[in-house]
Protein backbone atom coordinates (compact mmCIF):
# COMPACT_ATOMS: atom_id res chain seq x y z
CA UNK A 1 0.00 0.00 0.00
CA UNK A 2 2.89 2.69 0.16
CA UNK A 3 2.80 3.09 -3.75
CA UNK A 4 1.73 6.87 -4.08
CA UNK A 5 -2.02 7.76 -4.16
CA UNK A 6 -2.65 10.48 -6.41
CA UNK A 7 -4.41 13.86 -5.25
CA UNK A 8 -7.53 12.69 -7.85
CA UNK A 9 -8.02 9.24 -6.71
CA UNK A 10 -7.85 10.36 -2.97
CA UNK A 11 -10.68 12.96 -4.25
CA UNK A 12 -12.44 10.46 -5.43
CA UNK A 13 -12.08 8.23 -2.35
CA UNK A 14 -13.39 10.71 -0.26
CA UNK A 15 -16.57 11.71 -2.90
CA UNK A 16 -17.52 8.10 -3.44
CA UNK A 17 -16.18 6.60 0.28
CA UNK A 18 -19.68 6.62 2.12
CA UNK A 19 -20.54 3.07 3.88
CA UNK A 20 -21.46 0.99 0.80
CA UNK A 21 -20.79 -2.63 0.51
CA UNK A 22 -17.38 -4.76 0.25
CA UNK A 23 -15.54 -3.22 -2.99
CA UNK A 24 -13.42 -6.32 -3.27
CA UNK A 25 -14.39 -8.21 -6.87
CA UNK A 26 -17.30 -10.97 -6.09
CA UNK A 27 -15.18 -13.68 -7.33
CA UNK A 28 -12.41 -13.08 -4.64
CA UNK A 29 -14.73 -12.10 -1.73
CA UNK A 30 -16.75 -14.98 -2.30
CA UNK A 31 -14.03 -17.22 -2.90
CA UNK A 32 -12.77 -16.49 0.73
CA UNK A 33 -16.25 -16.63 2.79
CA UNK A 34 -16.80 -20.07 1.13
CA UNK A 35 -13.12 -20.82 2.42
CA UNK A 36 -13.78 -19.41 6.00
CA UNK A 37 -16.93 -21.16 6.07
CA UNK A 38 -15.59 -24.76 4.88
CA UNK A 39 -13.02 -24.50 7.23
CA UNK A 40 -15.30 -23.66 9.93
CA UNK A 41 -17.01 -26.88 9.72
CA UNK A 42 -14.10 -28.57 9.25
CA UNK A 43 -12.57 -27.89 12.71
CA UNK A 44 -16.26 -28.87 14.27
CA UNK A 45 -15.85 -32.59 13.29
CA UNK A 46 -11.93 -33.17 13.50
CA UNK A 47 -10.62 -33.75 16.61
CA UNK A 48 -9.55 -36.30 19.13
CA UNK A 49 -13.31 -37.38 19.41
CA UNK A 50 -13.98 -38.33 15.58
CA UNK A 51 -18.04 -37.33 14.33
CA UNK A 52 -18.24 -37.29 11.07
CA UNK A 53 -19.17 -34.11 8.69
CA UNK A 54 -22.92 -35.02 7.87
CA UNK A 55 -23.82 -35.84 11.74
CA UNK A 56 -22.26 -32.28 12.51
CA UNK A 57 -24.56 -30.70 9.81
CA UNK A 58 -27.34 -32.90 10.95
CA UNK A 59 -26.56 -31.66 15.28
CA UNK A 60 -26.09 -28.17 13.86
CA UNK A 61 -29.87 -28.32 11.94
CA UNK A 62 -31.04 -29.71 14.68
CA UNK A 63 -30.18 -27.09 17.07
CA UNK A 64 -31.40 -24.54 14.51
CA UNK A 65 -34.77 -26.02 13.78
CA UNK A 66 -35.58 -25.99 17.39
CA UNK A 67 -34.38 -22.43 17.96
CA UNK A 68 -37.29 -21.40 15.21
CA UNK A 69 -39.90 -23.81 16.78
CA UNK A 70 -39.20 -21.76 20.14
CA UNK A 71 -39.04 -18.69 18.42
CA UNK A 72 -42.56 -18.93 16.37
CA UNK A 73 -44.37 -20.60 19.75
CA UNK A 74 -43.80 -17.04 21.24
CA UNK A 75 -46.32 -14.81 18.87
CA UNK A 76 -48.29 -17.22 18.06
CA UNK A 77 -49.25 -17.67 21.89
CA UNK A 78 -49.21 -13.58 22.65
CA UNK A 79 -51.54 -13.05 19.97
CA UNK A 80 -53.98 -15.70 22.00
CA UNK A 81 -55.45 -13.24 24.59
CA UNK A 82 -56.56 -10.70 21.74
CA UNK A 83 -58.36 -12.73 19.57
CA UNK A 84 -62.23 -11.56 20.97
CA UNK A 85 -60.57 -8.19 20.76
CA UNK A 86 -59.75 -7.98 17.05
CA UNK A 87 -60.71 -11.45 15.58
CA UNK A 88 -59.46 -11.08 11.90
CA UNK A 89 -56.34 -9.57 12.49
CA UNK A 90 -55.44 -11.77 15.60
CA UNK A 91 -56.65 -14.89 13.96
CA UNK A 92 -54.93 -14.26 10.73
CA UNK A 93 -51.51 -13.34 12.61
CA UNK A 94 -51.83 -16.50 15.14
CA UNK A 95 -52.85 -18.74 12.45
CA UNK A 96 -49.51 -17.72 10.73
CA UNK A 97 -47.67 -18.19 12.98
CA UNK A 98 -49.50 -21.33 13.87
CA UNK A 99 -48.64 -22.85 10.41
CA UNK A 100 -45.24 -21.75 10.45
CA UNK A 101 -44.57 -23.80 13.44
CA UNK A 102 -46.42 -26.48 11.81
CA UNK A 103 -44.43 -26.86 9.05
CA UNK A 104 -41.50 -27.41 11.60
CA UNK A 105 -40.98 -30.60 13.62
CA UNK A 106 -37.78 -31.69 15.64
CA UNK A 107 -35.44 -33.37 14.09
CA UNK A 108 -34.82 -36.97 15.50
CA UNK A 109 -31.63 -37.22 17.60
CA UNK A 110 -29.98 -40.33 16.04
CA UNK A 111 -26.61 -39.74 17.41
CA UNK A 112 -25.14 -40.08 21.04
CA UNK A 113 -25.82 -37.38 22.99
CA UNK A 114 -22.01 -37.19 23.53
CA UNK A 115 -21.23 -35.79 20.68
CA UNK A 116 -23.65 -32.72 21.03
CA UNK A 117 -21.61 -32.05 24.23
CA UNK A 118 -18.52 -32.27 22.35
CA UNK A 119 -20.09 -29.79 19.12
CA UNK A 120 -21.97 -26.73 21.72
CA UNK A 121 -19.67 -27.32 24.36
CA UNK A 122 -16.05 -27.76 23.49
CA UNK A 123 -15.78 -27.23 19.32
CA UNK A 124 -18.50 -24.61 18.37
CA UNK A 125 -17.07 -21.88 21.18
CA UNK A 126 -13.35 -21.99 20.60
CA UNK A 127 -14.16 -22.08 16.30
CA UNK A 128 -16.34 -18.48 16.82
CA UNK A 129 -13.61 -17.73 18.84
CA UNK A 130 -10.92 -18.27 16.57
CA UNK A 131 -12.70 -16.71 13.57
CA UNK A 132 -13.37 -13.22 15.66
CA UNK A 133 -9.56 -13.07 17.53
CA UNK A 134 -8.20 -14.32 13.81
CA UNK A 135 -10.55 -11.32 12.23
CA UNK A 136 -9.72 -8.82 15.33
CA UNK A 137 -5.83 -9.30 14.80
CA UNK A 138 -5.88 -9.45 10.78
CA UNK A 139 -8.08 -5.88 11.06
CA UNK A 140 -6.20 -4.55 13.81
CA UNK A 141 -2.75 -5.08 11.75
CA UNK A 142 -3.96 -4.06 8.60
CA UNK A 143 -5.46 -0.69 10.55
CA UNK A 144 -1.70 0.18 12.18
CA UNK A 145 -0.19 -0.81 9.29
CA UNK A 146 -2.09 2.35 6.99
CA UNK A 147 -2.42 4.35 9.95
CA UNK A 148 1.49 4.41 10.91
CA UNK A 149 2.15 4.18 6.91
CA UNK A 150 4.53 1.53 7.76
CA UNK A 151 4.74 -2.47 6.67
CA UNK A 152 6.42 -3.48 9.87
CA UNK A 153 3.85 -2.66 12.14
CA UNK A 154 1.73 -5.01 13.93
CA UNK A 155 -1.18 -4.89 16.14
CA UNK A 156 1.04 -5.40 20.02
CA UNK A 157 2.68 -2.19 18.23
CA UNK A 158 1.46 0.66 21.44
CA UNK A 159 2.21 -2.79 23.85
CA UNK A 160 -1.17 -3.96 24.35
CA UNK A 161 -0.09 -7.69 24.29
CA UNK A 162 2.86 -6.62 27.10
CA UNK A 163 0.59 -4.85 28.91
CA UNK A 164 -2.52 -8.01 28.93
CA UNK A 165 0.70 -10.45 29.85
CA UNK A 166 1.41 -8.35 32.49
CA UNK A 167 -2.72 -8.01 33.81
CA UNK A 168 -2.97 -12.02 33.05
CA UNK A 169 0.43 -12.73 35.25
CA UNK A 170 -0.27 -10.89 38.02
CA UNK A 171 -4.37 -12.38 37.83
CA UNK A 172 -2.35 -16.00 38.08
CA UNK A 173 0.32 -15.09 41.02
CA UNK A 174 -2.90 -13.64 43.33
CA UNK A 175 -5.00 -17.41 42.85
CA UNK A 176 -8.12 -15.38 40.48
CA UNK A 177 -10.49 -17.11 38.47
CA UNK A 178 -10.26 -17.11 35.00
CA UNK A 179 -12.80 -14.34 34.49
CA UNK A 180 -10.79 -11.99 37.23
CA UNK A 181 -7.56 -13.08 35.11
CA UNK A 182 -9.47 -11.46 31.47
CA UNK A 183 -10.20 -8.87 33.30
CA UNK A 184 -7.17 -8.12 34.54
CA UNK A 185 -5.49 -8.92 31.52
CA UNK A 186 -7.95 -6.42 29.78
CA UNK A 187 -7.55 -3.62 32.15
CA UNK A 188 -4.01 -3.23 31.83
CA UNK A 189 -3.63 -3.86 27.84
CA UNK A 190 -5.64 -0.84 27.80
CA UNK A 191 -3.34 1.01 30.55
CA UNK A 192 -0.23 0.21 28.65
CA UNK A 193 -2.22 2.11 25.60
CA UNK A 194 -2.99 5.03 27.80
CA UNK A 195 0.77 4.95 28.74
CA UNK A 196 1.91 4.91 25.20
CA UNK A 197 -0.12 7.98 24.49
CA UNK A 198 0.86 9.96 27.33
CA UNK A 199 4.80 9.40 26.87
CA UNK A 200 3.99 10.39 23.00
CA UNK A 201 2.32 13.46 24.26
CA UNK A 202 5.83 14.55 25.79
CA UNK A 203 7.53 15.31 22.52
CA UNK A 204 6.15 17.42 20.22
CA UNK A 205 8.21 16.43 17.15
CA UNK A 206 6.95 13.82 14.52
CA UNK A 207 3.72 12.64 16.28
CA UNK A 208 3.20 9.23 14.24
CA UNK A 209 7.31 8.05 15.05
CA UNK A 210 6.84 9.15 18.58
CA UNK A 211 3.78 7.53 19.35
CA UNK A 212 5.73 3.93 18.35
CA UNK A 213 8.66 4.81 20.22
CA UNK A 214 6.86 4.94 22.78
CA UNK A 215 4.67 1.82 22.44
CA UNK A 216 7.98 0.28 22.14
CA UNK A 217 9.05 1.66 25.51
CA UNK A 218 5.87 0.69 27.11
CA UNK A 219 5.98 -2.82 25.56
CA UNK A 220 9.91 -3.14 26.99
CA UNK A 221 8.90 -2.10 30.68
CA UNK A 222 5.51 -4.24 31.14
CA UNK A 223 7.51 -7.44 29.42
CA UNK A 224 10.25 -7.03 31.97
CA UNK A 225 7.31 -6.72 34.34
CA UNK A 226 5.75 -9.95 33.57
CA UNK A 227 9.59 -11.32 33.53
CA UNK A 228 9.95 -10.64 37.31
CA UNK A 229 6.65 -12.20 38.00
CA UNK A 230 7.39 -15.23 36.44
CA UNK A 231 10.78 -15.50 38.62
CA UNK A 232 9.22 -14.83 41.63
CA UNK A 233 6.32 -17.40 40.92
CA UNK A 234 5.62 -20.92 42.16
CA UNK A 235 7.94 -23.04 39.39
CA UNK A 236 5.39 -25.87 40.18
CA UNK A 237 2.16 -24.49 40.34
CA UNK A 238 2.12 -20.59 39.28
CA UNK A 239 4.69 -20.73 36.62
CA UNK A 240 3.32 -23.25 34.20
CA UNK A 241 0.18 -21.36 34.15
CA UNK A 242 1.68 -18.19 33.14
CA UNK A 243 3.89 -19.55 30.68
CA UNK A 244 1.14 -21.29 29.08
CA UNK A 245 -1.33 -18.28 29.12
CA UNK A 246 1.61 -15.91 27.43
CA UNK A 247 1.83 -18.55 24.71
CA UNK A 248 -1.88 -18.59 23.70
CA UNK A 249 -3.99 -21.22 23.17
CA UNK A 250 -8.13 -21.64 22.64
CA UNK A 251 -8.15 -24.46 25.00
CA UNK A 252 -10.21 -23.09 27.98
CA UNK A 253 -12.75 -21.25 25.53
CA UNK A 254 -16.60 -21.58 26.61
CA UNK A 255 -19.13 -19.73 25.20
CA UNK A 256 -19.85 -17.09 27.90
CA UNK A 257 -16.77 -15.87 26.87
CA UNK A 258 -17.73 -16.21 23.38
CA UNK A 259 -21.03 -13.62 24.84
CA UNK A 260 -18.56 -11.71 26.61
CA UNK A 261 -16.04 -10.82 23.99
CA UNK A 262 -18.17 -10.91 20.86
CA UNK A 263 -20.26 -7.44 21.14
CA UNK A 264 -16.97 -5.50 22.01
CA UNK A 265 -14.85 -6.97 19.43
CA UNK A 266 -17.76 -7.28 16.72
CA UNK A 267 -18.46 -3.18 17.51
CA UNK A 268 -15.05 -2.26 17.29
CA UNK A 269 -14.47 -4.12 13.64
CA UNK A 270 -17.60 -2.63 12.41
CA UNK A 271 -16.33 1.11 13.20
CA UNK A 272 -12.69 0.44 11.66
CA UNK A 273 -14.81 -1.20 8.21
CA UNK A 274 -16.69 1.72 8.38
CA UNK A 275 -14.14 4.05 8.42
CA UNK A 276 -12.08 1.86 5.81
CA UNK A 277 -11.56 4.41 2.98
CA UNK A 278 -10.30 7.18 5.25
CA UNK A 279 -6.83 5.36 5.74
CA UNK A 280 -6.18 5.57 2.20
CA UNK A 281 -6.57 9.37 2.86
CA UNK A 282 -4.20 8.76 6.19
CA UNK A 283 -1.71 6.86 4.86
CA UNK A 284 -0.91 9.78 2.84
CA UNK A 285 0.38 11.54 4.97
CA UNK A 286 -0.73 14.23 8.16
CA UNK A 287 -0.14 17.69 5.36
CA UNK A 288 -1.89 15.71 2.29
CA UNK A 289 -4.75 14.50 4.48
CA UNK A 290 -5.80 17.65 6.39
CA UNK A 291 -5.31 19.40 3.01
CA UNK A 292 -8.55 17.20 1.96
CA UNK A 293 -10.57 17.85 5.23
CA UNK A 294 -9.68 15.14 7.09
CA UNK A 295 -8.90 15.81 11.10
CA UNK A 296 -5.80 13.52 11.12
CA UNK A 297 -5.28 13.52 15.19
CA UNK A 298 -9.05 12.57 15.64
CA UNK A 299 -9.04 9.63 13.13
CA UNK A 300 -5.78 8.30 14.45
CA UNK A 301 -7.51 8.42 17.61
CA UNK A 302 -10.38 6.57 16.52
CA UNK A 303 -8.05 3.59 14.60
CA UNK A 304 -5.66 3.25 17.76
CA UNK A 305 -9.16 3.05 20.65
CA UNK A 306 -11.08 0.70 18.40
CA UNK A 307 -7.80 -1.52 17.14
CA UNK A 308 -6.81 -1.31 21.33
CA UNK A 309 -9.75 -2.71 22.11
CA UNK A 310 -9.72 -5.56 19.64
CA UNK A 311 -6.66 -6.25 20.49
CA UNK A 312 -6.97 -6.10 23.93
CA UNK A 313 -10.45 -8.21 23.97
CA UNK A 314 -8.63 -10.91 21.40
CA UNK A 315 -5.80 -11.09 24.00
CA UNK A 316 -7.66 -11.86 27.78
CA UNK A 317 -9.28 -14.83 26.05
CA UNK A 318 -6.93 -16.43 24.24
CA UNK A 319 -3.37 -15.13 25.55
CA UNK A 320 -0.92 -13.68 23.72
CA UNK A 321 -0.40 -14.53 19.77
CA UNK A 322 1.99 -13.25 16.92
CA UNK A 323 2.24 -13.12 13.30
CA UNK A 324 -1.18 -12.94 12.59
CA UNK A 325 -1.34 -8.61 12.32
CA UNK A 326 1.71 -8.41 10.63
CA UNK A 327 1.93 -11.46 8.10
CA UNK A 328 -2.58 -11.11 7.28
CA UNK A 329 -2.57 -7.93 5.67
CA UNK A 330 0.69 -8.40 3.40
CA UNK A 331 -1.16 -11.47 1.95
CA UNK A 332 -4.57 -9.70 1.34
CA UNK A 333 -3.04 -6.63 -0.28
CA UNK A 334 -1.49 -9.45 -2.76
CA UNK A 335 -5.14 -10.51 -3.32
CA UNK A 336 -7.29 -7.61 -3.61
CA UNK A 337 -4.27 -4.41 -3.70
CA UNK A 338 -3.05 -1.97 -1.39
CA UNK A 339 -6.86 -0.03 -1.20
CA UNK A 340 -8.52 -0.24 1.89
CA UNK A 341 -11.78 -0.38 0.90
CA UNK A 342 -10.61 -3.84 -0.24
CA UNK A 343 -8.09 -4.78 2.14
CA UNK A 344 -9.91 -4.40 5.19
CA UNK A 345 -12.64 -7.00 4.41
CA UNK A 346 -10.18 -8.93 3.13
CA UNK A 347 -8.25 -9.10 5.89
CA UNK A 348 -11.08 -9.60 7.87
CA UNK A 349 -11.75 -13.14 5.82
CA UNK A 350 -8.20 -14.43 5.37
CA UNK A 351 -7.40 -13.80 9.44
CA UNK A 352 -10.44 -15.90 10.15
CA UNK A 353 -9.89 -18.74 7.79
CA UNK A 354 -5.91 -18.34 8.83
CA UNK A 355 -6.43 -18.53 12.72
CA UNK A 356 -9.17 -21.35 12.29
CA UNK A 357 -6.39 -23.73 10.56
CA UNK A 358 -4.17 -22.69 13.18
CA UNK A 359 -6.13 -23.88 15.34
CA UNK A 360 -7.23 -26.95 14.24
CA UNK A 361 -3.69 -27.77 13.82
CA UNK A 362 -2.43 -27.22 17.77
CA UNK A 363 -5.48 -29.65 18.64
CA UNK A 364 -4.77 -31.93 16.17
CA UNK A 365 -1.01 -32.54 15.42
CA UNK A 366 -0.07 -34.33 18.16
CA UNK A 367 -1.48 -36.44 21.47
CA UNK A 368 -1.48 -33.11 23.70
CA UNK A 369 -2.41 -28.90 22.62
CA UNK A 370 0.03 -27.06 21.11
CA UNK A 371 -0.30 -23.55 21.97
CA UNK A 372 -1.15 -21.43 19.50
CA UNK A 373 1.94 -18.90 19.34
CA UNK A 374 4.11 -21.71 18.33
CA UNK A 375 2.72 -22.52 15.29
CA UNK A 376 1.85 -18.96 14.15
CA UNK A 377 5.19 -17.62 14.78
CA UNK A 378 6.66 -21.27 12.60
CA UNK A 379 4.20 -20.37 9.89
CA UNK A 380 4.42 -16.78 10.20
CA UNK A 381 7.99 -16.49 9.87
CA UNK A 382 9.41 -18.29 6.58
CA UNK A 383 5.87 -16.87 5.16
CA UNK A 384 6.54 -13.18 6.18
CA UNK A 385 10.43 -13.68 4.44
CA UNK A 386 8.55 -15.07 1.15
CA UNK A 387 6.41 -11.93 1.41
CA UNK A 388 8.62 -9.62 1.71
CA UNK A 389 11.09 -10.85 -1.24
CA UNK A 390 7.73 -10.94 -3.25
CA UNK A 391 6.49 -7.63 -2.78
CA UNK A 392 9.49 -5.27 -1.83
CA UNK A 393 8.83 -3.26 -4.75
CA UNK A 394 5.57 -1.64 -3.59
CA UNK A 395 7.35 -0.79 -0.09
CA UNK A 396 9.38 1.93 -0.85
Amino acid sequence: MWTHWSEEKIKKCLKNGSIGLMHISLPISLMLALLMFAIFLTSLFLGRYDIDPCTVVLILLARLVDLLISLLSWPASAFMPWQHALPPITNAFASLFSLMQSLLHPMRHTWPSVMETVIYEVRLPRSLMAVLVGSGLAISGTTFQGTFRNPLVSESILGVSAGAGVGAALGILLDQNTYIIQLFAFGFGMLAVAMTFLISRVYKSNPTLVLVLAGIIVGALFSAITSLFKYVADPYTKLPDIVFWLMGSFAKVSMKDVYLTAPILLISMLVLYLIRWRLNVLSMGDEEAKALGIDTNRLRALVILCATFITASAVCISGLIGWVGLVIPHIGRMLVGPDHKNLVPASILIGASYMLLVDIICRNLTAGEIPVSIVTSIVGAPLFLYLLKKSRENWS
